[in-house]
């Protein structure tokens, strides 16, 4: 039994869409017309949006977000747990949903089941929806017999990651309306306010102070090259997001990136939470260390860090510890590195990775938290140096016209 979308009309002639279950498109349309629709179009699910992944093989492209991918895995972990197979608890999963793609894809993933695929190869016909280390993780429950366990703490990650970079969002917000307001108001006092303000000192004929003069170039230079400047700048973006898919390039960025003062904090913190974070829940789940890391270099946003990661991978495979490994990259901070080496010492790495895991989350919060906060100020004291150099350019006229009077 597969899954099929359909496109049909009712008897009032309004389009419907869905998914039904069955074994033929034939059946699809039977089963449509005994409801009183008339179908138009009847689709396998999997042949919707594929395109052919690295090994030229035809998958989904179809995405997932975060917080529905965390809750999918939530129900299905606890259904799993209440002795349900797999395919009535895919069943339940679909018809708890609202979403009609989601809905959709689920219907596909339990039609791959039926068919006697297990559950992590009928996942892997979504790569985009659901990551390699989710289907790594399902993947080594279903080896082990503890699918439950390990989707349960599939959530638990899911949703940890999904709060951190919730968090991680919510306090950049802010900055960025600030910034954004802020230029907005100083290129409407620059363009339009301030000409009409100064144009009364035109006709004293008085040489304006230095910095009237320069205000008012500015506003001039604005009106006549502004809509060019703002081409310029969107050309430069396009053309820097173009080079960046150049490796090459991308390298360089992601490089220099690492050495800004706070950014390069961020940006490691960030990065070693994740890695942490899927070297926990892998290792957790019985999967290889190797096999880990190279997932785990895959989750990382940096090339060079990606690359720092792979390389760690290889050492790993050579005989050496993770500890010592990690500790030849400058990029992992040396707290998370001295926990990764009590755990290996002890007998407890896993316990370690998910501890160092949660640390990192915890610091590299503050890190955003501290950024935020000197943003505030220094945004504040660049808007009083903007206002003053204005009212400073409007008043000083004022101020040599009087003196010429007395």
């Amino acid at each position: 039994m597969a899954a099929f979308d359909y496109v049909a009309l009712d008897n009032n002639g309004r389009q419907q869409k869905g998914t039904q279950e069955g074994d033929s498109a034939r059946q699809i349309r039977q089963q449509l017309r005994e409801q009183g629709l008339m179908p138009l179009s009847v689709e396998l699910t999997a042949q919707k949006e594929t395109i052919t992944n690295s090994s030229g093989r035809r998958v989904s492209k179809q995405k997932i977000a975060t917080a529905d991918l965390s809750l999918l895995t939530r129900q299905l972990a606890t259904l799993i747990q209440a002795s349900l197979p797999v395919e009535e608890a895919l069943r339940a999963v679909a018809a708890q949903t609202e979403k009609p793609k989601i809905r959709s894809m689920i219907l596909a993933i339990r039609s791959r089941v039926l068919e006697g695929f297990t559950l992590a190869n009928s996942l892997n016909e979504y790569p985009n929806a659901f990551p390699e280390l989710y289907r790594a993780t399902v993947s080594s429950g279903e080896q082990a017999g503890h699918l439950d366990l390990v989707l349960e703490q599939l959530a638990d990650y899911i949703e940890r990651s999904h709060d951190t970079q919730r968090k991680i969002k919510s306090a950049l917000i802010y900055p960025a309306v600030i910034t954004c307001f802020s230029l907005g108001i100083v290129i409407l006092l620059i363009r339009f306010v301030i000409p009409k303000m100064v144009s009364v000192f035109d006709n004293s004929g008085q040489t304006l102070p230095l910095l009237t003069r320069l205000l008012i170039g500015t506003s001039n230079w604005l009106g006549s090259y502004g809509f060019y400047l703002l081409l310029l700048l969107m050309l430069g973006v396009f053309a820097f997001r173009r080079a960046l898919k150049q490796p090459a390039f991308r390298q360089r960025v992601h490089h220099q990136l690492l050495h800004v003062v706070l950014v390069g904090r961020v940006i490691r913190g960030l990065n070693a939470a994740r890695v942490a974070s899927t070297l926990s829940i892998l290792s957790r789940s019985g999967v290889q260390l190797v096999d880990a890391l190279r997932i785990a270099a895959q989750v990382t946003t940096n090339v060079c860090i990606r690359q720092a990661v792979e390389q760690t991978a290889d050492r790993v495979r050579e005989g050496a510890s993770l500890n010592k490994s990690l500790a030849q990259s400058t990029y992992f901070p040396p707290m998370m590195v001295q926990m990764i080496a009590s755990g290996e010492a002890s007998g407890e790495l896993d316990t370690m990775l998910d501890r160092a895991a949660r640390n990192q989350e915890r610091e590299l919060e503050a890190i955003v938290n501290t950024v935020v906060g000197l943003f505030e100020p220094l945004m504040m004291v660049f808007m009083g140096i903007v206002v003053l150099m204005i009212v400073l350019a409007i008043m000083l006229p004022i101020i040599s016209m009087n003196q010429l009077v007395n």
